[in-house]
Order: structure tokens, then sequence, then C-alpha cells
């Protein structure tokens, strides 16, 4: 079996540990209303920014190229923070777009003999896979001391590869959340719901009203996954989850033929989702979140499932956080609420003095406090002062997420080849879009979502 086991080593047994983050995530949330020359200088005397602990070397005549698949504003906030590495080092950062699926991607640019020095990968199998393929690089010593000195054993045990470091998780996702428009649920008389029942509840309170009750971005796969993730934690159990997540058990499991039925509760009422399924099968994901923010109290949608990450789309409408757009946990489907978290880490391709002290200032409280301010954006350090961030919701996710320490569920799809879990218009992201077409045929998607996943995991 091809898995990615052995770079997830937190395989914990968290029902109370998750019971405990959403409870105080539903507490603190209702509460807050190219170049040719890649090789580094030789010079080692160190620059620090006034007050920080944080030393670089100088880079003076070094430059450095960063891949990522980030657009939009991720890409440009990223951004802010490579100009902070620049000014501290003198090095020069370009920032490389990169599509889906980026091992794909970095495999192409590695046989045209231009490889970035570093890539943003976000999931635990492409680290796996740039291993295998003898593509990433260790971490050094100090990389390796400011991760250890600011992240939990399990942040640090995702990025790994035997027992070998080369991830650093510079951003994370807290993907067990729902947003909703404050104002539609005030004239509909809704309340937050803490159970599915009261989920679908609150959707048909919200439908009376005279709007549709979800955006969901079926257009891209992905977050097709996690709906399915955070059902299938919450009344699966963690157990079944990492066996899933290992393929140690079958997508043609009646565990999982629960959780497509539980999902089609929604998805399969048409009047539920905006645009029907053909509608959002033609949906984005930024215009799912705008759509929902956007037209007052006539909204195409009252309510979209995804990250703490929609901050940054909220902003792209006239609605704030905190007021107009809230937001409230996943509810539990079984005995405990969800925690899913996902993540993009840092990791070297080319390995030299400049990127290995990339590495470092990624995996510092200094680089991640630059992209906090700006919102969207939720770090695992340990040691990022909550008080960077923008608002009170987004501050109260962060403290949520690290007080969770290790206890977390790393997103399954993220964990799996990418073949399965990451390629778009292939594996689970086609199948699950197939399933909000056809939200009946379960066993039918149940057999495909099997077939596709023994292919990949090679079993």
């Amino acid at each position: 079996m091809r898995s990615t086991s052995n770079t997830i080593r937190t395989r914990r047994t968290v029902k109370a540990a998750a019971t405990v983050l959403a409870g105080a995530l539903a507490l603190s949330l209702t509460a807050c209303g190219s170049d040719d020359d890649k090789s580094g200088g030789n010079e080692t005397t160190g620059t620090k920014a006034p007050g920080d602990a944080l030393t670089l070397p100088k880079l003076d005549g070094t430059t450095l190229e960063v891949a990522a698949v980030w657009t939009g504003p991720e890409q440009a906030n990223f951004k802010k923070v490579l100009a902070e590495f620049e000014k501290r080092t003198g090095a020069k950062v370009t920032f490389v777009p990169a599509q889906d699926p980026i091992i794909n991607f970095l495999g192409s640019k590695i046989a045209g003999g231009q490889p970035p020095d570093v890539a943003m990968l976000p999931q635990p199998g492409a680290i796996k896979q740039a291993v295998d393929k003898k593509w990433a690089k260790p971490l050094g010593p100090e990389a390796l001391k400011e991760l250890q000195k600011n992240y939990s054993q399990g942040w640090q045990d995702i990025g790994k590869v035997g027992s070998e470091q080369y991830g650093v998780y510079y951003k994370a996702a807290n993907k067990s959340l729902i947003w909703y428009n404050a104002k539609v649920f005030e004239n509909a008389g809704a309340s937050e719901p803490k159970t599915w029942d009261e989920l679908l509840s609150t959707a048909q309170t919200v439908y009376d009203s005279g709007v549709t009750p979800f955006s969901i971005p079926g257009a891209d796969g992905w977050p097709l996954t996690d709906w399915f993730e955070n059902v299938y934690l919450s009344q699966a159990g963690p157990e079944k989850y990492d066996q899933l997540a290992r393929h140690e058990i079958k997508w043609t499991d009646p565990s999982v033929k629960e959780a497509l039925t539980t999902l089609a509760q929604i998805w399969g009422k048409k009047d539920y989702v905006a645009g029907g399924a053909d509608g959002a099968l033609q949906t984005q994901f930024p215009n799912a979140v705008t759509q929902t923010f956007t037209g007052g109290d006539q909204p195409k949608a009252a309510m979209v499932y995804e990250g703490d990450f929609v901050q940054v789309n909220i902003a792209q409408t006239d609605a704030k956080v905190g007021t107009d757009a809230k937001v409230f946990p996943f509810p539990k489907v079984g005995d405990t609420a969800p925690v899913v978290s996902g993540g993009d880490a840092a990791v070297i391709l080319q390995d030299s003095q400049g990127a290995q002290a990339l590495a470092t200032f990624l995996a510092s409280p200094d680089a991640a406090e630059i992209q906090a301010k700006l919102g969207g954006y939720l770090s695992p350090n340990k040691n990022v002062d909550p008080a960077a961030y923008p608002n009170d919701v987004q501050r109260k996710i962060a403290e949520a997420l690290v007080a969770a320490g290790d206890d977390f569920r790393f997103d399954m799809s993220d964990q799996a080849p990418q073949a399965f879990g990451g390629t778009p218009g292939k594996g689970e992201w086609k199948d699950l879009q197939d399933f909000l077409k056809n939200p009946t045929d379960v066993a039918g998607i149940q057999a495909k979502l099997e077939s596709d996943a023994a292919a990949a995991y090679g079993n």
C-alpha cells in the first residue's frame, strides 16, 4: 500500500480533546459576535530587526525563487512576507505562481533544469512524493531549531518523512467552520446550530424566509472533500478517519455510505443549494463566498462552508467580519464536533544558505505575524502574538487551534496520494463533484471512490 502514514506521526485518539477544541471555538466565536546565482553569500554576520531575536545571514547578491499555488490576496500578502525577508537579508526573492497539482508543476520545472529554491506544498502526501523523487532537501540546524521552538510536536511531525524533517508548516487552516450572512439570519429568526439536525432546521428556517441556505463551490473539488471529512470525522470517529486516510478500510465501507447519505440531506436538496447542483458545479470557491455576502439581506445564499481563510474573500465585499459576516463551528454529526485542519509547508528543493535562511524565517513568529495582520491567514506557530490577528473572530480561531496542541486531524485528502486527493478533475475531487450532481447514487460513488483510491495507493 502506498501510504503517507509515515509522515503522519500524530495518530491520536482525540475525541475528548476535539470536544474541548470545538467547545472553545463555539464559546469564542459566539462571544465575538531566476536567476543564475542561487548560492547564498558567505557572510555570516547576522542582521536583526529592532527588538527581534531572530538572526538571519547577510545574503546580498543571492536570488531565490519560491513557488506556491496561491493567487489573489493570498499571494499578495505572502509577497509582503518575502519583502521583509529581502529587507533583513539583502536577498532577492521571486514568487513563482504554480498550478495544481503542484507536484506535476514542480516536475516540469525540475525536468527543465529550473526548480524553485523553495516550494509551498499543500499536502503531506506531496511532501512524501517530493522526498521519494529525491527533490526535497532536509531542513538544516537553524531551521530545525526555529521549528522546534515554535511548533507543537504534531505540526513538526506532519512535515517529516521517516525521521527527517522536510517541511515547515507556515500556514494552517481551521476547516471546521460555517460562515453566515448575519442579516439573513436575523431576518429569518435563525440561530447558530450546534448539531447536524439543528443545521438542517436552520437551513429550512432560512429557506422559508426567502433565501437559499447554502453556497457550495462545486467547480472546485477540494471544498467538497472538506465537507465530507467534517461529516465523516464527527460521525465515524477519529479511528475510522485515520484508517480511511491510510486506505486501511475501503471507501465501500458502511461508514462512508453513512457519511455520504448524510451529506445528501443538503447536497441532494436542490432548493438548499444556490443555483442547484448545476449552478454549484459552475461556482468557484471565491465566488461562493462573495455571493453569500453581497446583495444586502437578499444574497444568493445565507451560508458558506470553509475554513478561516474565507475572510480574505469576504474582504472583497462590503461585509465586515464579526458583524455582517459571522461564523460558527461545523455542527457535530455524531458524538463530537469535528476539528479538521489543513496547511501549507515550506519545502527546500535547492539546498543553499539562502533557502535554509528562508525556511528559518518562515518557521519564526516574525514571518507569521506579518501575514496575520493582513487577515485571512492562520498560523500553527504557537509563539505568534494573538494580537497580530486583525479581528476577534480570527484571533479566537487562531488561539483555539494553538490550544489544541497535537490534538487535531489533518485534512484527509491532503494525506492521500495526490492522484487521488489533490488533482482537479480526477480522483476524490471528481468523484465528489459527480456525487453533488447526483446525490442519490451513493453506492455508485462509493465504488468509484474505492477504485480511484486503490489505484492511487497501489493496493
